[in-house]
């Protein structure tokens, strides 16, 4: 059937009857995280909120003042999820959230004006779409757009706009020949009722179930952020309609004028004082290796040219990384002193390093791993890993000293 938010997609309130409150649970976004609400399944004699379909997501709103989490379709039925029952037979207020229906009518309608167009001058067709929460995707029946077709394309689409094209919608029966010469990709298995079909005035002529603007200027305009490779040599178009590139270009200005007081240059220099910055980086990042190297050739002599050095060395440094650690192992050697070398937070997370004797190391490095709450892995007397738990640092200095007295008393 076709219900009042597709007969009326701008009106925003409406009054009916409870047809049925079924008990259920559903999987929804909480916190992030998918949880399993309980709830109950309702049907109204009709609905303003759009239940999922057409490549569109569904309506939220409140029914009674009971905000209505999800609105699904099974068969000619809109099932909406509530959290609290509704006796059958009562009457329902029913509020639609506006910003959210305008938006997705916004983009909907945006997405067929580009299909269009893009069929009608370059041949691509439409395989799929989806209506994101940020921006929306449409897949293309082909491997590439050029830059220049792109140009040409959101030209286009926004000079329809401007020309204020009226959008119409017309409901036929399955079996009327007009169903066979508007674009379309099918009707589902479960499809009951009429069949609308959504015409732009010399534009376009689709089947379609979800809610559009009924002119072209309500749009606003269109942006085509950029292309991307798709599945099976097709391509992505990503794209923004109407008050999504008010909040774009909100949000770009804000970027903009952050880096212009971080950069300290105006917005037209930034490319080139970033690109600055990067090199800067990469060479201080250079030295910085350097003197790490340098650091861990000198940490490992004067360890070496202490005469009162034992057989256990141990070190930690906030600055590192496994080629710091390596390097000190191998300038001190391992035959004989038993080292372990961590870098990073001293009580969250870093790296570790245990070298020495292949015997003690094979049997210590597990354990030592364990202890710091890592992964780890080892072989030929080496055994190094990432840490969680750098805190206890000093409880596998006592394990690794503990094992080395009772080594040299095994010796003896």
């Amino acid at each position: 059937m076709a219900y009042q938010c597709q007969r009326e997609c701008y009106q925003q309130q409406f009054s009916t009857t409870v047809v049925s409150c079924i008990p259920t649970e559903q999987k929804l976004e909480v916190n992030g995280r998918k949880e399993t609400v309980k709830g109950f399944h309702v049907v109204f004699k009709d609905t303003i909120l759009f239940p999922e379909g057409g490549g569109q997501p569904d309506d939220r709103g409140v029914v009674n003042d009971i905000p209505v989490l999800r609105v699904t379709r099974q068969g000619a039925d809109a099932l909406h999820f509530v959290t609290s029952p509704l006796p059958e037979g009562c009457e329902a207020h029913m509020k639609v959230d506006w910003e959210r229906r305008f938006d997705h009518m916004q983009q909907h309608s945006g997405q067929h004006l580009i299909t269009a167009i893009a069929d009608l001058e370059f041949g691509y067709k439409t395989t799929s779409w989806e209506l994101g929460r940020q921006r929306s995707v449409i897949e293309l029946d082909t491997p590439g757009l050029k830059p220049e077709q792109m140009e040409f394309l959101e030209r286009t689409v926004n000079e329809k706009i401007r020309a204020s094209v009226p959008v119409n919608v017309k409901e036929v029966s399955v079996d009327d020949p007009l169903v066979e010469q508007v674009r379309s990709r099918g009707l589902p298995d479960d499809h009951a009722g009429p069949v609308r079909i959504i015409e732009i005035e010399g534009v376009d002529s689709n089947m379609c179930c979800g809610t559009h603007v009924s002119n072209l200027s309500h749009l606003q305009a269109i942006k085509i952020l950029g292309v991307e490779k798709g599945k099976k040599n097709k391509s992505n178009l990503i794209f923004i309609a109407g008050n999504r590139i008010l909040q774009y270009t909100d949000q770009c200005f804000s970027v903009e004028k952050a880096l212009t007081s971080l950069l300290k240059t105006g917005p037209e220099k930034h490319v080139e004082a970033v690109d600055k910055i990067q090199k800067s980086v990469k060479m201080l990042q250079k030295s910085n290796l350097n003197l790490l190297r340098d650091l861990a050739v000198l940490t490992a002599q004067a360890f070496k040219s202490d005469p009162k050095r034992g057989k256990l060395f141990t070190l930690h440094r906030k600055e590192g990384d496994n080629e710091f650690m390596n390097i000190i192992a191998n300038e001190i050697g391992t035959e004989e002193t038993l080292i372990f070398l961590t870098v990073g937070d001293e009580k969250a997370t870093g790296l570790f390093l245990l070298a020495g004797p292949v015997e003690m190391v094979d049997s210590l490095g597990p354990r030592v791993s364990e202890m710091l709450e890592g992964k780890g892995a080892g072989k030929n007397g080496r055994y190094q890993g990432r840490a969680n738990r750098m805190s206890r640092r000093s409880e596998v200095t006592t394990l690794l000293q503990e094992s080395l007295e009772l080594h040299s008393q095994q010796e003896e």
